[in-house]
């Protein structure tokens, strides 16, 4: 059982850990689970998800990331970070959002990566991932799912270009198999790389499951250790993959798909609630490894718990008409509640959590452009 990666926003605000960071890391570690996911750990500060985001690079405080690192392996336990680009998806306030090709579409409006740019961001990955080993953590995981830059490329909603990385979805994947082939160059054979990918973007005219099919066939010989299988994007008024499906995990059908395809180890993530579902995706070879996300917000300890004879699972809250973004907002609060131990008093509205959330952004906002010099109009 893994904590699969989500945007945790508990960084400082100029790429740093925090304390509260690294206590929710140890949580989940004392907790059971075999590894933890720290989602969107950027590569490029230029293009962060939101200022809360960890980024590997020379602004990094190297002393607090491998405190960060050893959190795991205090209990047994693994941490990696997620190798993280937003491209098109870029926060706004500290970036001038681009990805593969430029686009004008509701409220998503981003430039084109040039030709140069591209061809910089294998070395700009595994330059990450490299500092990701020398500071300790046990793996990566590539980010090439949720609508960021390299879901981004897999995809034709996004991806319009005619050059080499355009067309054909075995010419969209050449970016992600030069990212894994510069990345396993960087940190040897013996370093853990993960991708993760989506099973489709479940929106028409962006990637549909045969076409990830292929590109998970591809990763069979990119020498990946494990495939962690999600689905959906961050695309503006997209629907999450919870708004989907109420009940059951949402990808184990394709991974049985996938499974025909690719002898890599199979992670899939989204929409385990109880431990029933949990065993009978393992036994049944749908998946190796069980990806758990807001399961493990409701109850760090839920690993633990799953493993004893009692086993019990997590009081999962309902909310009726939620407004778009609430239960995000309100799963990332709780959060921050479980970095400071007192999740046992948390109990807002989900406005009162979307205002908290918005709010923390906003103040990070003024933080971050002075740790990177970095603003929306600037790609320098």
């Amino acid at each position: 059982m893994v904590k699969a990666a989500m945007s945790d926003s508990l960084g400082d605000g100029a790429g740093r850990p925090t304390e509260a960071q690294i206590e929710l890391y140890r949580r989940w570690a004392a907790g059971g689970a075999a590894l933890s996911i720290i989602g969107e750990v950027q590569v490029d500060h230029r293009f962060p998800e939101k200022p809360g985001n960890l980024v590997l690079g020379p602004h990094a405080d190297d002393g607090l990331l491998r405190r960060l690192a050893e959190a795991g392996p205090a209990h047994g336990s693994q941490i990696w970070p997620q190798l993280g680009h937003a491209g098109a998806l870029a926060h706004g306030p500290i970036s001038r959002p681009a990805g593969p090709s430029a686009l004008a579409v509701d409220d998503l409006r981003c430039d084109a990566l040039s030709r140069a740019e591209v061809g910089d961001l294998p070395a700009t990955y595994a330059r990450a991932a490299a500092h990701a080993r020398a500071v300790g953590f046990g793996g990566v995981e590539i980010h090439a799912g949720h609508g960021f830059l390299l879901s981004q490329f897999l995809s034709p909603l996004f991806n319009h270009r005619t050059d080499r990385y355009g067309g054909p979805i075995e010419a969209r994947c050449q970016l992600l198999l030069d990212v894994i082939r510069a990345v396993r160059s960087a940190v040897g054979a013996e370093f853990a790389v993960a991708v993760k990918i989506n099973s489709s973007d479940q929106l028409q005219g962006g990637l549909s499951e045969d076409d990830a099919l292929v590109a998970i066939s591809l990763l069979g010989d990119a020498s990946i250790d494990l495939i962690d299988i999600s689905g959906g994007t961050y695309f503006p008024g997209a629907p999450a993959s919870s708004d989907r499906r109420s009940t059951g995990p949402y990808f184990l059908d394709f991974a049985k798909r996938a499974r025909a395809v690719t002898t890599t180890p199979l992670m899939v993530t989204g929409g385990f609630k109880t431990r029933r579902e949990a065993i009978d995706a393992v036994v049944g070879r749908a998946a190796d490894v069980v990806g758990l996300a807001r399961a493990m917000v409701l109850d760090p300890d839920l690993p633990s718990t799953w493993l004893s004879p009692g086993g019990g699972d997590p009081r999962f809250p309902t909310f009726r008409s939620p407004p778009a973004g609430g239960i995000t907002a309100w799963f990332t609060m709780r959060l921050t509640a479980l970095a400071a131990g007192t999740e046992d008093d948390f109990d807002p509205t989900l406005d009162d959590a979307i205002a908290a959330y918005e709010r923390r952004d906003a103040e990070r906002v003024g933080s971050w452009q002075r740790a990177f010099d970095a603003g929306p109009d600037s790609r320098d």
